[in-house]
């Protein structure tokens, strides 16, 4: 049986990750064309550390639920078999 909250859940954390996902990707550019020899000023460093965190956090949530999801249908992935399993 469907569970209405669940999948609420997942669509919300999907946008989360996504719009995470799309704030790194609107400094594309700018950390690409980055000059090798050269330091990156602090605030942007401090922007990237907030943008990177939020990013771990909403793919850290979305795949905890995606797991969770899983283990209530009993559904076995390869990806969380240890190594000499999978």
């Amino acid at each position: 049986m469907t569970d209405r909250n669940e999948n609420s859940a997942l669509q919300a954390s999907f946008r989360g990750a996504l719009g995470t996902s799309a704030a790194l990707e609107a400094w594309r550019e700018r950390i690409e064309a980055l000059d090798p020899d050269a330091d990156l000023p602090a605030e942007d460093l401090e922007e990237l550390g907030r943008i990177t965190a939020a990013h771990a956090i909403a793919s850290a949530a979305l795949r905890g639920l995606v797991t969770t999801m899983m283990d209530r249908r009993g559904v076995a992935s390869a990806s969380r078999k240890p190594p000499s399993e999978a």
